[in-house]
């Protein structure tokens, strides 16, 4: 009798939801898997371009067409640009995460005293955009520095702090064949190629375009409402 009433349960939660199931397993888990993503960043690492409680917007045909589910690619248009902000899975331990490009297959890539040199030539560093700071907390701007850096033409915000132990010096090194070289925006707190060595081309599933939303978690997720839908450079 039992079983009779748990296949009538079922039967019964099948015919309700098998449009959503159905929608859910050929439409939603297909699109997230190759063409569109969003990721909850839940770190540093990228401060002050992306800060901890952005939820951004990840084009996963930016670069090539890849099967659900997998890493097999069907399709490639294109390859990521010194510059770009990408998701990737660490080589490491397979950890998703995101970090920006600095070095492309056949760079050398070098770090002296936290200043970025790129094929032998320094990247430039300017005055700081001030839209970059404004939701940063007071703490955190007394105790780090801030810079516009120029990687090749391409400027973007870098932080440091000087009181967090980190590689501050590194290289040269250039990047082999079909990989990359990623780092962080927050230089002296991110795990980044510094540490965990190139990225293959094939662990870079997308590339982060814009903020979707933006909660502050290390303030009651307070809203940042002037961060929804924002861009990334």
């Amino acid at each position: 009798m039992k079983i009779q009433k748990a296949k009538r349960f079922i039967y019964r939660l099948w015919k309700e939801w098998r449009v959503t199931i159905f929608f859910i397993v050929f439409v939603v888990v297909p699109v997230k898997s190759s063409l569109a993503d969003w990721n909850w960043v839940p770190t540093g690492s990228m401060n002050p371009t992306i800060l901890e409680g952005d939820l951004i917007y990840v084009d996963k045909i930016a670069y090539d067409l890849r099967f659900p589910l997998t890493l097999h690619r069907l399709a490639k248009w294109s390859d990521p640009q010194r510059g770009d902000i990408v998701v990737c899975f660490s080589p490491e331990d397979e950890t998703r995460l995101v970090k920006r490009i600095i070095g492309r297959p056949g760079d050398t890539i070098e770090l002296r005293d936290n200043t970025l040199f790129l094929n032998g030539e320094p990247a430039g560093y300017t005055k700081i955009d001030s839209k970059y700071t404004e939701h940063l907390s007071g703490k955190l701007k007394e105790k780090c520095i801030l810079a516009m850096e120029d990687l090749d033409g391409l400027p973007h915000a870098v932080m440091s702090t000087p009181s967090i132990a980190a590689v501050r010096n590194f290289g040269p090194i250039t990047v082999p064949q079909d990989s990359y070289f990623v780092m962080g925006d927050n230089r002296d707190n991110s795990r980044d190629s510094r540490y965990f060595g190139f990225v293959e081309r094939k662990s870079i599933v997308g590339k982060a375009k814009g903020v979707i939303s933006s909660f502050d978690i290390t303030d009651k997720y307070q809203p940042r409402f002037k961060r929804f839908f924002a861009s990334l450079k």
